[in-house]
């Protein structure tokens, strides 16, 4: 017969082996492995017990939030008719009959014909690709020179500081639409580059400042110092640390000013110095059916519902991704 230990420190689930600091030291390891195996919960963890970041965190409140989705629908929905307009209409827009100017809705025609005899449909569909072309190509230039000059000038801080502040303070003191007056007057092309660098030239002030700001909130931090003090190059400071925790507020000002651009595009050619005939945008069609207003108000009422739809819905978005990008709101 075996002789029998005085007591061997087994417990029934093996958390414990093994006696006195041993013993410890093998139930925090047990511990710390239950731990890891925890599922995500509501606690503010996700997958292995892991702390959910914050742009997850972000994603997962846009999609239970019925504004993003609903603004989202919409813009997905601009989107592919911008892509392929010949999904919901197979016309030209520049194919008119006068001796169907003005005329109200037909079969095959629901918007009627505007003062060239041209169908309002298909150039409100058509209208979207110039707009939504516009917004984002604009969105995208301003937010590339404006958050890289501002992100240097709140890193390095000093004369770079100095000077961008000075010349913001220059382009801001530019009243935009007198701007698109004298800027655009004098450019004969009937395409979106034109505008799109108007509006990249005055709108790069606005998101400098932002991203001057959050970079140094951001640079400011424990972690940022940590990398200081281990050796780290100021770009990889830059690119690892400081810009994926500044970049959230340049995000939520760059796409509520997208149906900013949209609706500044639309003055612009209202206007008659933004787009010109023959390109087909909602501001030419508004500026055309100012004069026929109270004789053939469709003319009119379609572009521009058009138009105010899909600047509501970049703002809305823009509402919502500023709402789930806030940590102050969660």
């Amino acid at each position: 017969m075996p002789e029998q230990k005085p007591w061997d420190g087994t417990t029934g689930n093996g958390a414990i082996s093994g006696a006195g600091a041993g013993g410890a030291m093998d139930l925090a390891v047990d511990e710390g492995t239950t731990l890891e195996k925890t599922p995500g919960g509501p606690d503010g963890t996700g997958p292995a017990g892991k702390p959910r970041s914050l742009w997850s965190d972000a994603w997962r409140d846009l999609r239970r939030n019925p504004v993003f989705i609903v603004s989202g629908l919409v813009i997905l929905f601009l989107v592919i008719i911008s892509i392929w307009p010949s999904l919901i209409t197979d016309q030209d827009p520049l194919d008119c009959d006068l001796a169907k100017a003005q005329e109200g809705s037909q079969p095959g025609h629901p918007f009627g014909y505007d003062g060239q005899g041209c169908d309002v449909y298909t150039r409100t569909v058509y209208g979207a690709r110039t707009s939504v072309t516009v917004g984002v190509l604009s969105t995208l230039g301003v937010s590339l020179l404006g958050g890289v000059l501002g992100g240097l000038a709140g890193f390095f801080g000093g004369v770079w500081d100095a000077v961008l502040s000075r010349i913001t303070d220059v382009f801001f003191g530019i009243p935009v639409v007198l701007g698109g007056l004298v800027f655009l007057s004098v450019v004969t092309s009937s395409t979106v580059w034109p505008v799109i660098g108007f509006i990249v030239l005055l709108g790069w002030p606005q998101i400098a400042r932002i991203s001057r700001g959050s970079v140094i909130t951001a640079k400011q931090n424990d972690y940022v110092q940590a990398a200081r003090a281990l050796g780290a190059s100021n770009s990889r400071m830059m690119l690892r640390h400081i810009t994926p925790n500044a970049i959230a507020p340049v995000i939520v000002v760059a796409t509520i000013a997208l149906g900013t651009y949209i609706s500044l595009e639309a003055t612009l050619s209202y206007l008659g110095v933004g787009l010109k005939p023959p390109a087909v945008s909602w501001g030419i069609d508004i500026s055309a059916a100012s004069q026929y207003v109270r004789n053939a108000p469709h003319m009119l009422l379609w572009p521009a519902g058009a138009l105010a739809v899909t600047v509501l819905a970049f703002i809305m978005l823009g509402d919502a991704v500023r709402d789930a990008l806030d940590p102050k709101l969660r």
